[in-house]
């Protein structure tokens, strides 16, 4: 079972990407984030057409998240569960007897901001959620977007972005408090060297010359850390013209 995570910046945009991918791919369940469209505008039968069934929370202009599978989705659940929120960044679902959990995490903007006093409030409610996903759903997969870099192997330059946005000890607590839960960053379950990234800037040719984050993420429960075969990030996306300035990133999982 290929499941993949993709924050495409815009669906609207990356459509065609989209579908290439996936024909390239192969995955069998993908999580999108940064949707960017209500949810009337959703491309549901050019979805069907690559032959995925699709769920999914929108909202115009901003975040956005949507599953995509080749098997029936069943269970679906919007929203931080306990969480009063207008913005479109979690969706649940169970897909083939594995849980699926899709974040948007907030990007909180600078350290110290309301922003980014929002995205730690946030956090807190989805590991609340989470706990009780896991004590229900021991098959469990949480991904998309964490606007988090786990640690210094996995940002570019650590000590220009030492304590700053996506890189600070509050943001790093706070994704250690949801692995603490039984969960695992599956990416690093086979790879513990540095120099891997999912997200790179827009300016300053930052694709070119590798100026990167890993912040998109595959969290995965004990359970099926046994059948984890392989993981990894794919930067072939990125090269593409008009991009998302994210890649997708994957995991493949034994039977």
């Amino acid at each position: 079972m290929k499941i993949a995570s993709w924050n495409v910046n815009s669906l609207k945009v990356r459509l065609p990407h989209l579908a290439q991918w996936c024909a390239q791919a192969q995955p069998d369940l993908l999580a999108l984030q940064e949707t960017k469209l209500d949810d009337p505008a959703f491309p549901a039968a050019a979805i069907a057409e690559l032959g995925y069934q699709a769920v999914f929370s929108g909202q115009r202009t901003y975040n956005g998240v949507a599953l995509l599978a080749r098997a029936p989705i069943a269970d679906v659940a919007a929203g931080v569960p306990g969480l009063d929120d207008p913005q479109r960044r979690y969706l649940a679902a169970t897909v083939a007897g594995v849980r699926v959990v899709n974040l948007y995490v907030v990007n909180g903007q600078a350290v110290g901001s309301e922003k980014f006093e929002y995205k730690l409030r946030w956090l807190a409610a989805v590991r609340e959620a989470l706990a009780a996903e896991l004590a229900r759903h021991p098959d469990l997969v949480v991904l998309g977007d964490f606007n988090i870099a786990p640690d210094d192997r996995d940002v570019h330059d650590p000590q220009a972005w030492h304590e700053k946005i996506l890189c600070s000890t509050p943001e790093r607590e706070a994704l250690r408090g949801l692995l603490d839960l039984g969960l695992c960053d599956s990416f690093r379950v086979h790879n513990e060297e540095g120099g891997h990234y999912s997200w790179w800037d827009y300016r300053q040719a930052a694709f070119r010359r590798d100026l990167g984050l890993r912040i998109d993420l595959v969290l995965l429960s004990d359970s099926l850390r046994g059948r984890l075969a392989a993981a990894g990030i794919d930067r072939e996306p990125r090269t593409w013209e008009r991009p998302s300035d994210h890649a997708p990133v994957w995991v493949d999982l034994a039977p």
